[in-house]
């Protein structure tokens, strides 16, 4: 017996564009990320010393593939910490 289709949900935005937020990367004006800025990238890191979401961060697309490469760096020589207790 097929299955009925499955009914779409309503939007609950009531059907209106979404205003993007900047990027705050991107807003400053910065060109490149660099791992021994860490005042730069310690807002992008959660408790644990990890990379947050580009959802949770605001960041665009290119700037959180620099931004993740940058804090990997940071990490390989030990300015940053993989982890923390």
């Amino acid at each position: 017996m097929p299955s009925k289709p499955r009914t779409k949900s309503k939007k609950s935005d009531g059907g209106r564009p979404r205003k993007e937020k900047p990027c705050s990367i991107c807003a400053r004006g910065i060109e490149y990320i660099d791992y021994k800025d860490l005042a730069l990238l310690k807002p992008f890191l959660n408790e644990r010393a990890k990379i947050k979401a580009r959802r949770t961060s605001g960041a665009c697309a290119s700037c959180q593939k620099h931004l993740s490469a940058a804090v990997k760096n940071a990490r390989e020589m030990a300015l940053i910490p993989y982890t923390t207790r």
